[in-house]
C-alpha cells in the first residue's frame, strides 16, 4: 500500500508505468472497510490519494503511443447505476415517464384548439395544422443532430434544461397574438420535447441490467403512446368551455410540479459522467493527466457521433432493408395516429353531430386498445423469458416478434371496423371498438419494431433507430395536412379501407423476417449473424465460464465497440467480427458490449449483443 500525499512535491508524470490492474481510494472514504490483505490485493494493488475518492478499479491500457489509467466502477460502488436500490431506479423511471406522458399530450393537445384557434386570428384552418407539422418534423429532424451532444454534459443537465424552456413555450402559446407566433413556438416546443425524450432509452441502459429492461422500455411506450392519444379527451371540454389559450395554459401549468420534482429529486444516471468526474479530480489533485474514464478514452470524436446520428442514419434507412421497412410500418402506424386526430372529429362531431368536448371521449376507445395491448405484452416478455432459459446462447432478434405476429394483426382489423360502422345511421360503439382494435395494434408495431431493431444490428442499431425515426416523425407530420380532405373526397369508409388494405401488407412484415430473417441478416454488413441462425448452439462443456464472465463483468471493460460488427459467434464474451466484405480478407475487430453489466454468463453474451439506445 502506497500512500500518496497530493499536496507533496510530487511529479506523477515521470512515475514508472501503473500497475496492469489496481484499485484507488482517498480522503474521508479511506477509513472505509477495504480488503487490505485478501487474494484480491496481490491482483490489484491499492493506492491511496488525499481527495475524497471512493474505491475505485484502474486499468493500465496503451492508446495513442502512450500509456492511460482507466478507472471503473468497484463491483459494490453504491454510484454505479447498476447498484442503486431498485425503489431509485422505479423513481427515476417514472419521473421520465411522467415527463414523456407530458410531451406526448403537448404534442396532441393542439389538435383541439385548431379551429377556435384560426377563427381568432382569422387563417383557414390549413394554416392551424401547420402547428402539427412544424412539431414533428422538428422531432423528426433535431435528433439526428442533438443526440451527440447531449452526451457532452450527461442526462440531467439535458433533462431539467429541455424540460425547463419545453415549460415555458406554453407561456406563448397561451398569449401569442399571431399565428407566426404559435408556429414558432410549436416548432421550439418540438425541439425541447424530443431532446427530453430520445434520452429516456439510454437512460433505462445506464441502471438496468439487460434481464430488467423489458418492463421499463415496454412502460415507456405505453406511456408515449397513451400522451399522444389521450390528450383530446380533456383538451376539448377545456376549449369549448374556457377557450383555446386555457388549454395550452394548463397544460403548461400542469409541467411545473414535474419539473420542480425532477430538479429536486432527479440526479445523474450516466455511470460515465461519475467516472469522468473522479478522473478529473485525480488529475487535479495529482497532476498526472493519464488518469481518465474509458468513455474519456473511448468515446467517438463528434464528427463521428454527428456521422452516427445523421449521415448513416439516413444511409442505412436507404440501404438496409430490414430498417427501411420496418420503419415504414412504423411510420404508418405513426402516419393513422396522427390521421386520426381529424378523422374522429369528421365522425362525431360533423357526422353525429356531437359537441365539442363529447367529441373527445371516442379517443377513449385508444387509450382503452393501449392499456390492453400494454398488458398483453407481457405474454412476449414471458415467452422470451421462457426461450432465452431453455437456450444455450443469445436468442435471435426473431423472437422479439411473436407479439407482433399476432397483436399487429388488430390495427387493419380495427381500421377495416371502424371505416364501416362510422355511418351516422349506426351506435357509436362500432367504431370505438374499431379505434381499440387500431390502437391495440399500433402498440405492438412500436414495441417489435424497437425491439427486432435493436437485436438485429447491435453497436449500428443507434443509428437504424435513428433513421426509423426521422421516417416515423415527417410522416406524421404531413398527414394532418391533408386528412380531411383526403377522408371528404374520397368519402370515410373508403378512405378508411384504403388505410386497412396498406396496413394488411404491412402486417405480413413480421411473418416474412420470422422466416426469412436469418437469410436477410447474412447479406446485411452491419447486421448481427448469431450462431442459431445456422444452428450451431454450443453444448455447454463450451459455454463461457462465470471466471470468463468476471473479465467483462464492469460495465466501462466492455466499452470498446466497434461501430459496424457483423458478429460470427455470438456466443463468446469476447468476440471477433467481420463484415461480410471482411470475410475473404479475414479482417476482424474485437466487440465489446457498451454501458451494461450482467451477473450471469448469458446476460454477458446477451449484453454484448444487445444495442445501446444511447441517446441516439
Amino acid at each position: 500500500m502506497v500512500k500518496i500525499d497530493a499536496s507533496a512535491d510530487l511529479d506523477w508524470t515521470n512515475l514508472p508505468p501503473q500497475q496492469r490492474l489496481g484499485r484507488i481510494i482517498g480522503g474521508k472514504y479511506i477509513n472505509d472497510s477495504v480488503d487490505e490483505a485478501g487474494p484480491i490485493s496481490a491482483e490489484r494493488p491499492l493506492t491511496k490519494v488525499e481527495c475524497d475518492l471512493p474505491l475505485t478499479y484502474t486499468e493500465s491500457v496503451e492508446g495513442d503511443g502512450r500509456e492511460w489509467v482507466v478507472l471503473t466502477f468497484a463491483p459494490a460502488d453504491p454510484q454505479d447505476p447498476y447498484n442503486w436500490a431498485l425503489s431509485r431506479k422505479w423513481l427515476y423511471t417514472s419521473l421520465l415517464c411522467g415527463m414523456t406522458l407530458f410531451i406526448g399530450c403537448a404534442t396532441t393537445v393542439y389538435s383541439s384548439t385548431i379551429s377556435r384557434m384560426v377563427l381568432s386570428f382569422d387563417r383557414v384552418a390549413e394554416i392551424g395544422q401547420l402547428g402539427l407539422f412544424t412539431f414533428n418534423m422538428t422531432c423528426a429532424i433535431a435528433p439526428l443532430f442533438l443526440a451527440p451532444f447531449c452526451e457532452l454534459v450527461g442526462r440531467y443537465v439535458i433533462y431539467v434544461g429541455a424540460y425547463l424552456c419545453f415549460s415555458l413555450c406554453f407561456i406563448g402559446l397561451a398569449l401569442g397574438r399571431n399565428i407566426a407566433t404559435i408556429l414558432v413556438l410549436r416548432t421550439l416546443l418540438g425541439l425541447f420535447g424530443c431532446v427530453g425524450t430520445i434520452l429516456v432509452g439510454g437512460t433505462f441502459d445506464d441502471m438496468f441490467k439487460p434481464e430488467d429492461r423489458a418492463i421499463p422500455m415496454s412502460l415507456f411506450s405505453y406511456i408515449a403512446i397513451l400522451g399522444t392519444v389521450g390528450a383530446p379527451i380533456y383538451a376539448g371540454f377545456v376549449d369549448e368551455n374556457v377557450g383555446w389559450r386555457w388549454t395550452e395554459g394548463i397544460q403548461g401549468l400542469a409541467n411545473i410540479p414535474l419539473l420542480v420534482v425532477i430538479v429536486i429529486f432527479f440526479r445523474e444516471t450516466r455511470g460515465g459522467v461519475t467516472l469522468r468526474k473522479r478522473a478529473q479530480l485525480l488529475r487535479k489533485d495529482t497532476g498526472d493527466d493519464r488518469w481518465v474514464s474509458r468513455e474519456e478514452l473511448e468515446a467517438p470524436g463528434l464528427k463521428d457521433a454527428l456521422y452516427a446520428s445523421s449521415v448513416k442514419a439516413i444511409q442505412m434507412l436507404c440501404t438496409e432493408p430490414v430498417v427501411f421497412f420496418f420503419g415504414l410500418w412504423i411510420a404508418f402506424a405513426w402516419f393513422i395516429t396522427f390521421l386520426f386526430l381529424s378523422v374522429i372529429s369528421i365522425t362525431f362531431s360533423e357526422g353525429k353531430h356531437w359537441a365539442e368536448g363529447i367529441a373527445g371521449l371516442p379517443y377513449i376507445g385508444l387509450v382503452l386498445g393501449c392499456t390492453l395491448a400494454f398488458g398483453a405484452n407481457f405474454l412476449q416478455i414471458r415467452k422470451y423469458d421462457s426461450l432465452r432459459a431453455k437456450s444455450n446462447g443469445p436468442l435471435p432478434p426473431e423472437n422479439r416478434l411473436y407479439g407482433a405476429m399476432c397483436g399487429a394483426l388488430f390495427l387493419p382489423i380495427g381500421l377495416f371496423i371502424y371505416s364501416f360502422s362510422q355511418y351516422p345511421r349506426l351506435h357509436w360503439m362500432g367504431p370505438m371498438v374499431g379505434l381499440t382494435c387500431i390502437c391495440f395494434g399500433i402498440f405492438f408495431i412500436f414495441e417489435s419494431c424497437y425491439s427486432y431493431t435493436s437485436d438485429c444490428y447491435g453497436q449500428s442499431a443507434s443509428s437504424a433507430i435513428a433513421g426509423q425515426g426521422f421516417m416515423r416523425n415527417t410522416l406524421g407530420a404531413v398527414s394532418p395536412l391533408f386528412a380531411h380532405q383526403f377522408f371528404r373526397k374520397v368519402h370515410s369508409q373508403y378512405a378508411g379501407l384504403i388505410c386497412s388494405v396498406v396496413a394488411t401488407g404491412l402486417t405480413f412484415l413480421p411473418y416474412i423476417l420470422f422466416k426469412f430473417g436469418p437469410t436477410i441478416r447474412a447479406k446485411s454488413k452491419r447486421a448481427i449473424v448469431y450462431p442459431a441462425d445456422n444452428g450451431d448452439i454450443l453444448p455447454d462443456a463450451e459455454q463461457p465460464s462465470p471466471d470468463d464472465s468476471e473479465q467483462i463483468s464492469s460495465p466501462y471493460e466492455k466499452e470498446r465497440s466497434q461501430e459496424e460488427g457483423h458478429i460470427e459467434n455470438a456466443n463468446i464474451p469476447e468476440t471477433t467480427t467481420t463484415t461480410n466484405d471482411e470475410k475473404n480478407r479475414q479482417g476482424g475487430a474485437e466487440l465489446h458490449s457498451s454501458d451494461e453489466s450482467s451477473n450471469s454468463t448469458e446476460d454477458e453474451v446477451e449484453d454484448a449483443l444487445r444495442i445501446q439506445h444511447d441517446d441516439e
